[in-house]
């Protein structure tokens, strides 16, 4: 789910509302099913599952989870560029538009409107669903204001779900796998540690995000001692805070790096730090994927599954940020000193 407050998401007007989907997703949809919520008269939550067998079974979840909000109403746009076209695929469509229509009157919400839409080009042709009344041509997914706004809160847009995912992609195996010999040597109980010793690697940490920024590539041996620092909760959770500080984008590349290097199950770590810091700067899409990757791994994991459930219920990043204070405090309790906090929040995305 995405969250995404803004003026520039126009409700009434089906050619620019779904050339705005995929700067509120952060990756261009296809083969799917997306679901908006409707707050207040503007945009809500943004929901997208795929298109497949298992659909009419997700539905009914879909519509749970998109009433955590509390919202007005709901607008529904399917993407199938195959199917867009097809007379039959349509009905199948007009039925499924039917189904989630029953699925969210049960929940309270009212379906405003379903579209299919072939592909999320410019040109790109849509449709209703629900009606057969209306059609026409979207706008430029690439040039909506939805668009430039994601760029100047400095997210990327992707072509492809695919491309997110490889953001944080295991980047060399091998080295994963010479890591986790080195790792399993330096293994420690992080409870049991003097604070000196969670203390240093705070620092450590710093020092690598900061060397990173400089363009120092980190030595196996700083990736490791980092990776085994991260089973100490104090370093851990001290780490939070990072994301609301002044090196926030520091702190990311680092833990985007330490994703794509680290072998499991020190690489969960390194996701949900990514997770968090992209959430408190309303990058929803890059959270949603880390946290995916985390919980097929370790569906148990508290902070990964805590983050999830608030990302799916739709609270907002500056409520998020507030978490990070705990780090600050344990940061004192340390004796270190963090790079101080943002003056102003970035808004949700």
């Amino acid at each position: 789910m995405t969250t995404f407050g803004a003026s520039d998401f126009d409700l009434n007007r089906p050619a620019a509302m779904i050339a705005a989907l995929p700067a509120v997703l952060g990756f261009v949809p296809e083969k799917s099913l997306v679901l908006l919520t409707v707050e207040d008269g503007g945009l809500g939550c943004v929901m997208r599952v795929d298109l497949s067998a298992a659909l009419p079974e997700t539905l009914a979840h879909l519509a749970e989870v998109a009433t955590a909000s509390d919202p007005d109403a709901a607008i529904a746009v399917v993407v199938d560029e195959d199917g867009a076209s097809c007379r039959m695929c349509l009905d199948e469509h007009q039925a499924l538009a039917a189904d989630l229509k029953d699925q969210l009157d049960e929940c309270g919400i009212e379906l405003l409107a379903t579209y299919v839409v072939d592909r999320l080009q410019a040109g790109g042709r849509w449709r209703r669903a629900d009606t057969y009344a209306g059609a026409g041509t979207i706008e430029d997914p690439m040039s909506s204001p939805m668009a430039a706004a994601a760029v100047l809160d400095g997210r990327r847009l992707y072509a492809r779900r695919a491309e997110l995912e490889e953001v944080i992609a295991t980047f060399d195996p091998i080295r994963a796998e010479a890591l986790r010999a080195e790792m399993m040597r330096a293994e420690h109980d992080g409870d049991l540690r003097p604070d000196a010793d969670a203390r240093g690697d705070v620092e450590h940490a710093l020092t690598m995000a900061r060397g990173l920024s400089d363009g120092q590539t980190p030595s196996d041996a700083d990736v490791a001692r980092l990776g085994c620092g991260f089973t100490d909760p104090r370093v851990r959770d001290t780490l939070y805070a990072l994301a609301v500080g002044t090196e926030a984008s520091r702190a990311e590349a680092l833990w985007a790096m330490l994703a794509r290097t680290l072998p499991d199950p020190w690489r969960n770590e390194a996701l949900v730090l990514l997770a968090f810091s992209a959430y408190a700067r309303g990058d929803g899409p890059l959270a949603g994927v880390s946290l995916e990757a985390v919980l097929r791994k370790d569906g148990s994991h508290r902070m990964a599954v805590m983050l999830d459930q608030a990302l799916q219920s739709g609270m907002r990043p500056d409520q998020i940020r507030e978490l990070a204070q705990t780090g600050y405090r344990l940061a004192k309790r340390l004796g270190l000193r963090l790079p101080p906090r943002q003056g102003i929040d970035r808004r949700a995305g």
